[in-house]
């Protein structure tokens, strides 16, 4: 008796939107890095009035880098890590963040607030997902943990870009 095509393409489909755990952490890994070079490459070129805040995400980026680092090597997560759990829907836009947009040499600050609420909004939705995905323990704390620091990132973004944009200034 020959295989149900409809089954097995559905099964081919579970398989195709599951990931490891690994993976995951390697592409947060790389979302993470690629924030904090694309804030420090800003630095020298965004103007002194937010140059504050882009000093403040590099930092906070090379934490979350660090963290994930730091978790990778934990001895309590090496069975976690081969787990596969689904793929979040947020994932085509947080893998697409990966890739950091240029912005040129002399962005402005709307369009620098822009993109990096681009990336915190893609970033909070990863990690509140993923969060949700994972067993309990020191991934899901960190996963949750993110998500909330970029909730905060998110929220200090749009109370900037309000005064920016719609208030003439800092």
């Amino acid at each position: 008796m020959g295989r149900d095509p409809q089954q097995a393409e559905s099964s081919h489909d579970v398989l195709k939107s599951k990931t490891s755990v690994q993976e995951i952490l390697e592409v947060a890994m790389q979302f993470e890095k690629t924030a904090r070079d694309f804030y420090t490459d800003l630095i020298p070129k965004v103007s002194k009035r937010i140059r504050y805040l882009v000093e403040e995400l590099a930092a906070e980026e090379e934490l979350h880098y660090q963290q994930f680092a730091d978790l990778m090597k934990h001895p309590e997560i090496e069975q976690q890590l081969s787990q596969r759990i689904a793929t979040p829907p947020s994932n085509g836009k947080f893998s697409d963040a990966v890739h950091a947009k240029d912005l040129g040499e002399k962005p402005d600050d709307q369009s620098i607030l822009q993109y990096a609420l681009s990336r915190e909004q893609a970033a909070m939705e990863q990690y509140s997902a993923l969060a949700e995905e994972v067993e309990p323990g020191p991934i899901r704390d960190l996963f949750n943990f993110l998500a909330m620091e970029e909730t905060e990132h998110k929220n200090e973004l749009e109370k900037i870009y309000y005064e920016v944009v719609h208030s003439g200034g800092v």
